[in-house]
């Protein structure tokens, strides 16, 4: 914990919902984040395109998640993933901002998301390269970090006997359980919402809202919302 500590909160932002920000603003304050740079992918590599609900373009995500956190001088913005372009693995963006930022990585990420990581480019690789912020909301307990532990790196990684943490084995970096009260919103429900001309207010920031209703991205009216 001698360097600093930067969180980085990747995602498609598709888009990004008070839910994105009262979780990273709470595991910040839980771990003492110096900052924390939110990454919108450019091409998640896990996620079919379905042509009934679109992925927004890059740019349009990029520009709400830049109007989502201007007010906010703990957060910032990293288009890396943008201008880098393609399928966006976290591995190259770690790589990326470890050389670049001088500074320890915590990857913010939801204990289903965790789960999944064994199937990502270069998992072990993933558990060194950065530390994890693994987050969990009601209704879903706080559990234990061996539930969600990638078989891949269960012998790299050894979980505290609370299961409420753990530390790698070969890399000095570590996994901490963050329980979060976040709030109850998807982006799923958000785009949902908006093709069927229903209100969105309050569960986006209010310049999000009318940047992404102007935007006409997930169909429906581009007034009201």
């Amino acid at each position: 914990m001698s360097r600093r500590q930067v969180g980085i909160y990747g995602g498609t932002f598709n888009p990004i919902h008070v839910g994105h920000l009262r979780a990273a603003e709470e595991v910040a304050e839980a771990l003492d984040l110096e900052r924390v740079l939110f990454v919108p992918s450019a091409q998640p590599p896990h996620k079919a395109e379905d042509p009934r609900d679109a992925i927004a373009p890059a740019a349009l995500r990029l520009a709400w998640v830049r109007l989502a956190v201007e007010d906010n001088p703990r957060f910032a913005v990293d288009p890396i993933e943008v201008e880098r372009g393609g399928a966006s693995y976290l591995v190259d963006t770690l790589r990326a901002l470890r050389q670049r930022e001088k500074s320890e990585p915590v990857f913010l990420v939801g204990c289903d998301a965790f789960a999944e990581m064994g199937s990502w480019r270069e998992p072990r690789e993933l558990f060194r390269l950065a530390s994890y912020a693994v987050t969990t909301r009601p209704p879903v307990r706080a559990g234990h970090l061996g539930d969600w532990l990638p078989d891949v790196v269960k012998e790299d990684v050894e979980i505290a006997a609370d299961g409420r943490s753990g530390r790698h084995r070969g890399a000095p970096t570590w996994l901490r359980l963050v329980e979060i009260a976040g709030v109850d919103v998807s982006s799923s429900d958000v785009r949902g919402r908006l093709r069927e001309g229903r209100s969105v207010r309050y569960l986006l920031p209010e310049a999000v809202r009318r940047a992404v209703i102007a935007s006409g991205a997930y169909g429906g009216a581009r007034s009201g919302g």
